[in-house]
């Protein structure tokens, strides 16, 4: 599917109200089985944004802004006048950027644990994001994926995200070195804040794992803040990862959201 000067491959499956769920960073198909618990009521669009998986490649820092507007272009070429949009991590980001940036186009808003660029720990954050950047200059994307991945999943990290997903490991494999220059220096440089926010009137749902970690608990706080009026639910037992290792509860609580919002 064209968006200006990218292809983006797209799943556009079942029928109903759309749902778009934009790829996160790194695993291209972690929220592959989540549109699919969803397609039983929903028309849902899932896509590899540039640099993953079939669509084209990409090269050089990236942009939250620039990836919101191909999300943009992709309704349009769908012929979707506007949507409910999930965003996971990364994307959750550009999920945020697509409702501030056009309000009319998002019914609703599903984040699970945005980026922890902005929160009072965010400059740990940074310096563990500038440290993966650092490894993969010095000895290259392969390395910098077995840190970033040994850090956030564990020493067997391979076995575990196969497990969920197959094929990704070879995926991730192909697709770190958009991660580490693309998508890592997009998100450091992402700049978002309550006046961004206060653009974004549709209904919002966070939801987040009960094991993921202060820099996420901060997230939840922060996103609380700025929509006083959000869902909220944690996902007991899970961490981060909670859209790959706990998808049927993600699903459940995407859907009960849903099943809430007014019908076109």
């Amino acid at each position: 599917m064209s968006v200006g000067d990218a292809e983006l491959d797209v799943s556009d499956e079942g029928a109903g109200e759309p749902v778009v769920l934009v790829q996160t960073a790194l695993t291209a198909d972690e929220l592959r089985p989540l549109a699919t618990a969803l397609r039983e009521g929903y028309r849902t669009v899932l896509y590899h944004r540039r640099g993953y998986g079939r669509s084209s490649p990409d090269a050089g820092p990236g942009s939250i802004v620039r990836a919101a507007a191909d999300c943009r272009r992709l309704l349009t070429a769908l012929g979707i006048e506007r949507a409910h949009v999930v965003g996971v991590s990364y994307s959750a980001a550009v999920a945020l950027q697509v409702a501030a940036g056009a309000p009319h186009r998002v019914r609703s808003l599903v984040l699970l644990e945005p980026p922890p660029v902005h929160v009072p720990s965010g400059p740990d954050f940074r310096a563990a994001n500038d440290r993966l950047i650092r490894i993969r200059r010095e000895h290259g994307a392969a390395a910098a994926l077995d840190e970033f991945l040994s850090l956030v999943i564990g020493s067997e990290w391979r076995s575990d995200v196969e497990r969920y997903v197959p094929g990704a490991i070879a995926q991730m494999e192909r697709d770190a070195a958009t991660f580490f220059d693309t998508d890592l220096p997009a998100v450091l440089a992402w700049s978002f804040g309550p006046a961004d926010a206060a653009r974004i009137r549709c209904p919002v749902l966070h939801v987040g794992g009960q094991r993921s970690g202060p820099w996420f608990a901060e997230v939840r706080e922060q996103l609380l803040g700025w929509f006083p009026g959000a869902g909220d639910v944690t996902i007991a037992g899970a961490d981060h990862s909670l859209a790959m290792t706990h998808w049927r509860e993600v699903a459940d609580a995407v859907e009960a959201f849903l099943r809430r919002q007014p019908r076109a």
